[in-house]
């Protein structure tokens, strides 16, 4: 079986579970039968396995250098992305007659599980210059497609996000890299930014980053940032490499994991001459790069998922290999000893793992669908649906993604803290997923301070109504009625406990209230993957054909989901619904 994801566990997904097959009915998906479909999965999985898996380690312990001129990369990542443009996968979402192959959401989010288990670092690239073209394709004008969009989908280009500044991390309402309106309709820009990943490398002839800066004269705050285009290089009418941008890497940072993604530091404007290019109206940059962000966030959800999904086949597959120790009740010391496995110490950390990862990957495809119903289809509450879930699809992966990490290193033992074994780098890797593209904290306050009201609370309507189905559905299989009353059980306190707290927030009790922004974030996303399960379980028994052990293993893990994470959450639950202030009220100095 594949180290990067369970071919059968992605088929079973795709094609039982979100029902990949019907998205031909929608218009721009017509040309995508089962075969296409398959043919594009096989390409991704070809092109992971052969040219971005084999370079992750060598990435990792050769990371991107810089002499103060020149940076260097190892050689394999260039190749990749050549390999990845080639296909045709940075332009495969835009139209046919934009050069885009009109893939939809969900077999492109399928592609990207391959490349994100394979090497997240490398894959960092294409999908940072995917999004960022977006952006442009989606806010910039005619005479700025033209020029920067043909050079991103064919490789030529990378793209970059620039928001982050050195004392200015999250906060970007009180960024002050500023732009200055230039006699040409161009600006000139002037300060630094910090933490951008790809912000220089040498894979790429340019580099076009997205900037947010505040226009001269404009208000403070969020309402007077605005976004710019702004290359390495000057890029000519026809499309040519043209003078050197006033864009300087001033340096590298060094990273706990993710090495092979360089994390820059850009200094703009150092000598006066830093041409920016305004994307669609002023003061609306930060609006504009929410689609930029929101696509990032998930995509995050995805890279973490897939970074844990790939530790826990590591950890599997060692622990079916590895010979140690016999069962309590063997008192033979001269028997043959057991595959770990057969312990069931071992066998709880590979089930906590299976339970967080498969969890995940289906939470990051669920998010893939609403963008298909809602873009393709033309469903405006599958788009209200998705903006509700987006924190959680970002932080509930980077959340027990890592965790799954942890445990594929204590299955594997002293094996797991080595660099011969790759789930320590996974665990390295898959740790900045909590804090890249929103913290979790902020994800918390976004979920629990906003998105949960929006629109009326018609998201919330929206998600209950498909987990009624779910359960509906779910009642019909006697193996599942002790999943289904457990689930409804832990469902009433969920549902009587955001109620409360939305009154709070009405209250005027908000800041107490979303003290506890992160502990809800956790509490709810148990409930969506939870559901998740459950709608698995009812999927893989609907599945006469499946392998009886695939439909058992599901079974087995949504049983533990139940018995044991929902069960988490209720404790949790029950501190939200006292308004805990444990640590709201606590002195800065007793710390």
């Amino acid at each position: 079986m594949s180290r990067l994801v369970n071919p059968t566990d992605l088929s079973f997904l795709l094609n039982d579970v979100f029902a990949m097959g019907k998205l031909a009915e929608f218009n721009r998906y017509q040309d995508y039968d089962a075969e296409a479909m398959n043919s594009v999965l096989a390409m991704a999985e070809k092109i992971a396995e052969s040219d971005f898996l084999p370079h992750n380690s060598k990435a990792d312990a050769n990371e991107p250098t810089f002499d103060g001129e020149t940076i260097t990369t190892i050689a394999d990542v260039k190749v990749a992305w050549q390999k990845y443009a080639e296909s045709g996968l940075l332009s495969a979402r835009h139209d046919y007659d934009a050069g885009g192959m009109q893939l939809p959401a969900l077999l492109s989010m399928a592609c990207n599980s391959y490349f994100m288990a394979a090497n997240p670092a490398t894959a960092a690239y294409p999908f940072l210059t995917t999004a960022a073209a977006n952006v442009i394709q989606a806010f910039g004008s005619v005479e700025q497609k033209a020029h920067f969009l043909p050079g991103m989908f064919s490789g030529r280009f990378a793209g970059t996000m620039a928001l982050t500044e050195p004392d200015v991390g999250s906060s970007l309402g009180d960024l002050t890299t500023k732009a200055k309106p230039h006699t040409d309709g161009t600006y000139r820009l002037s300060g630094q930014k910090m933490y951008i990943s790809g912000g220089d490398q040498d894979i790429t002839e340019n580099i076009v980053h997205l900037v947010l800066a505040r226009i001269e004269g404009a208000p403070a705050g969020v309402k007077g940032i605005s976004m710019f285009i702004v290359p390495k290089f000057l890029v000519t009418d026809a499309g040519d490499i043209g003078a050197r941008n006033d864009v300087q890497l001033a340096g590298l940072l060094h990273k706990m994991g993710y090495k092979g993604t360089t994390s820059t530091v850009l200094s703009f404007g150092e000598q006066g001459n830093c041409v920016g290019y305004l994307v669609g109206e002023a003061g609306r940059g930060l609006q504009y790069m929410f689609k930029m962000m929101n696509e990032a966030r998930v995509g995050v959800g995805l890279g973490a998922a897939m970074i844990g999904y790939r530790g826990y086949l590591e950890s599997l597959a060692y622990a079916k290999e590895r010979p140690q120790g016999r069962r309590v009740s063997n008192k033979d010391p001269e028997s043959k000893p057991i595959a770990i496995i057969e312990h069931a110490d071992v066998r709880r950390m590979l089930l906590q793992q299976k339970a967080y990862v498969e969890g995940s990957l289906a939470l990051c495809l669920l998010a893939a669908r609403l963008v298909d119903e809602h873009e393709a289809g033309g469903d405006a509450e599958s788009g209200i649906l998705l903006d509700l879930l987006t924190p959680i699809v970002k932080s509930y992966p980077s959340f027990y993604g890592p965790r799954a990490n942890d445990l594929a290193i204590q299955v594997l033992g002293g094996a797991g803290y080595i660099r011969e074994y790759p789930v320590e780098q996974c665990y390295r890797d898959n740790r900045l997923n909590p804090i890249h593209e929103g913290t979790h904290g902020i994800q918390g306050l976004d979920l629990l301070g906003r998105k949960l009201w929006q629109h009326e609370a018609k998201g919330q309507k929206l998600l209950l109504g498909r987990i009624q189905n779910t359960l509906m559905a779910a009642s019909a299989y006697p193996e599942l009625g002790e999943l289904v009353k457990r689930y409804q059980v832990a469902l009433k306190p969920y549902m009587e406990t955001t109620l409360e707290l939305g009154q709070a927030l009405l209250g005027g009790d908000a800041e107490k209230t979303l003290a506890n922004a992160s502990v809800y974030l956790d509490v709810m996303g148990k409930y969506v993957v939870g559901w998740l399960w459950l709608e698995m379980a009812v999927k893989a028994l609907a599945n006469k054909a499946l392998a009886p052990e695939f439909v058992q293993g599901k079974i087995a893990a949504a049983r533990y989901f139940m018995r044991w994470e929902l069960a988490e959450a209720e404790v949790h639950l029950q501190r939200l619904k006292e308004q805990d202030d444990s640590w709201f009220s606590i002195e800065n100095e007793w710390l």
